[in-house]
């Protein structure tokens, strides 16, 4: 489990949306600078932390998220050139918002190593722009998604669906307006009502604002539809990519490797082996010889505190299998073998049957050899044919209850 990407969050915001439960604060305009200040001190310590233990050495994607990254104009290019320094990602993601994105920005990220920008545009529609609390509107979404191709940077868009006074028309307009800006990415993400958000509190008065699941998934449907139609291949869940340009971070996420959280919030997950040569880096989690991986949260700005969760090698498979129903591929063959090692290989057998009997996920030979007839989950297990479990249509609307097939294997 080679440690290969590194997550950094940036937990501010000139004003939370209302339906955001994520960590992130917002100050008046001369505290914020403060506040930047301290904390881009405490991200460039931890970075050299981690640099100076080795942990750098083999990062292939940097992600800056948040919150709202390029609200630190400046220090956020500072902190990206002292990322470079350390390690040469082949990835390297900032988020942005619209509004606090200049083409200064832009092609001063460029020059020091960035790679690629994620927009958080949402809608193209104002009025749902208003409703959700977001403070750009959609000419100036559009403008920032030229502004990131004119510096040179892959650019991703955002969207949602199931916002408060969406409609099928505004939907279909939202996509048209993306798509004549060509982006190089898209991720498209479904309204949810965080308890203690805003939007929650007000849709537990009005509950015409709860986003309708009919609805969200013709939208997704939709999206996909016109994405597909315009050369966007679906790759993962919620992603779509023109050919060379998918988000090789998220896929580090859903196919296993190790990484780093840096930041407030920030999670990582190394493996027992990279976690005890670099215990030093988190001295308050204790280790635990059952331990297969380690997943741990900086819970502070100075990272002096952390949250572990342990997880045991039959853990590890089951979220491993999990999270790759996630990918537009599914399940791999060897995924599959190297799982029935730690996993009862009737048990793991049963939970794909289970996929397919209920139409979640279907079998897709890789390569077989010898074999003509029907593709079975024991043979595949077995290592005997070569197949991949991939999600159907309704295992990609329906993804939780695949999920959930596989993660109660744990």
């Amino acid at each position: 489990m080679a440690v290969t990407a590194l997550y950094v969050h940036v937990p501010f915001c000139a004003q939370k949306c209302r339906y955001c439960d994520f960590d992130s604060r917002s100050f008046a305009p001369c505290n914020m600078s403060v506040a930047l200040d301290t904390y881009f001190e405490q991200l460039y310590a931890r970075l050299d932390a981690f640099g100076d233990a080795g942990a750098l050495a083999q990062i292939r994607t940097v992600y800056v998220g948040g919150g709202t990254p390029s609200l630190a104009g400046e220090r956020l290019v500072e902190f990206a050139r002292r990322i470079s320094a350390w390690c040469k990602p082949v990835e390297f993601t900032c988020e942005a918002n619209p509004e606090s994105l200049t083409a200064e920005l832009a092609t001063a990220l460029a020059g020091v190593g960035v790679t690629r920008v994620s927009l958080g545009v949402q809608t193209l529609d104002n009025a749902e722009l208003t409703a959700i609390g977001r403070i750009h509107d959609a000419d100036r979404a559009l403008a920032a998604i030229t502004t990131v191709k004119d510096a040179g940077l892959v650019v991703s868009c955002d969207l949602m669906c199931g916002l408060p006074g969406q409609t099928d028309l505004s939907w279909q307009r939202t996509l048209d307006g993306v798509l004549a800006a060509a982006p190089h990415h898209v991720s498209v993400y479904a309204l949810t009502l965080e308890e203690g958000t805003p939007l929650y509190r007000v849709a537990c008065r009005d509950e015409s604002l709860e986003p309708d699941e009919d609805f969200q998934a013709a939208c997704m449907d939709a999206a996909r539809e016109r994405l597909s139609a315009a050369g966007y291949h679906p790759y993962e869940v919620a992603s779509y990519a023109l050919d060379g340009h998918e988000c090789a971070h998220n896929i580090a996420y859903w196919t296993g490797q190790g990484y780093l959280g840096l930041g407030r919030s920030a999670a990582g997950m190394l493996d027992a082996e990279d976690f005890d040569r670099l215990a030093g880096l988190f001295p308050d989690v204790l280790a635990r010889g059952d331990a297969y991986r380690v997943r741990l949260v900086q819970r502070d700005d100075a990272a002096t505190t952390f949250d572990a969760e342990y997880l045991s090698q039959r853990e590890a498979a089951a979220e491993d299998l999990m999270l790759a129903c996630r990918m537009t591929r599914g399940i791999g063959p060897d995924l599959l073998v190297r799982s029935a090692s730690v996993i009862a290989a009737d048990e793991l057998a049963a939970a794909c049957d289970r996929a397919v009997e209920l139409g979640l996920a279907t079998w897709v030979p890789d390569h077989i050899e010898g074999h003509a007839g029907r593709v079975t989950s024991k043979d595949v297990i077995a290592g005997r044919v070569r197949a991949r479990l991939a999600p159907t249509h309704l295992g990609w609307l329906d993804g939780n209850v695949l999920f959930e097939l596989f993660w109660g294997l744990a």
